[in-house]
């Protein structure tokens, strides 16, 4: 099979038990990663089901518990890590959460850290435990996840989980310069209102129908969308493309 930048490879996708994780696990798996690393945090069911839909593509799979917006949570999973895929070649750090809605009178300390451990802290310290095993393997592709969210300020009571996803869009621009010479491509995409579990729970069916109105393109996207643009991203012909943040939103956010 000709390169694709996935044959053959092993690849950790975190939040991978439903939504883009799962879509983009499964794209990986067809692709032909020779193992997938994916973690979950409660959904245990909806990660072993799609475990077995990925090893039905022929990738091995390993899954990984942990609550990554806990401090402890992200330690375990990088020591996990360290242990099932020292030779990573791809990361997709797509574990990322709301939380809840929460306005500014109503915010805690503890549901900063937990909202920032999740959705920035996570991506950095994960991608700080593969990169040397990634430049010694001789290179590889690491994938964040930001929102639309980081261009507007985010929803009624999401300006925290907002400001992380920004930090995730600088983030991968630091970790692009940083890592460029040891042969490891850094960038991000930013999906817009994606039709999936995450609005399920945080949005109404108003507000979902108020942003298909606002969006050029007339829909909602879908976690298929967002993991065809990850896939461009892992292939030779994103080569020179690196530290940036593809905003995939049907044209209702346009840079």
């Amino acid at each position: 099979m000709e390169n694709n930048g996935i044959q053959g490879r092993t690849a950790i996708v975190t939040g991978g038990s439903r939504g883009i994780g799962a879509a983009t696990a499964k794209m990986l798996a067809r692709e032909g990663a020779a193992k997938l690393v994916l973690h979950y945090n409660s959904n245990r069911k909806g990660a072993e089901e799609l475990a077995a839909e990925c090893n039905a593509l022929g990738a091995a799979v390993e899954l990984i518990g942990a609550d990554l917006g806990r401090e402890e949570g992200i330690a375990g999973f990088v020591l996990q890590v360290k242990q099932k895929a020292p030779e990573c070649q791809i990361l997709i750090n797509n574990a990322g959460h709301l939380v809840k809605r929460a306005k500014l009178a109503e915010f805690t300390s503890e549901l900063w850290d937990e909202v920032m451990n999740l959705n920035a802290k996570s991506v950095y310290l994960i991608s700080q435990a593969v990169a040397a095993g990634m430049a010694a393997a001789g290179g590889g592709c690491i994938i964040n996840l930001s929102s639309i969210a980081a261009r507007n300020g985010g929803g009624p009571g999401a300006t925290v989980y907002a400001a992380s996803k920004a930090a995730v869009a600088c983030i991968t621009k630091g970790m692009a310069k940083e890592l460029a010479p040891k042969g490891i491509r850094v960038n991000a995409v930013s999906p817009g209102t994606v039709d999936n579990y995450f609005h399920e729970k945080y949005s109404t069916r108003q507000m979902l129908d108020s942003v298909v109105s606002q969006t050029p393109a007339g829909k909602l996207g879908t976690n298929e969308e967002i993991a065809d643009c990850i896939q461009f991203l892992l292939s030779p012909g994103a080569a020179y493309i690196l530290g940036q943040t593809i905003e995939i939103n049907g044209g209702m956010y346009m840079v």
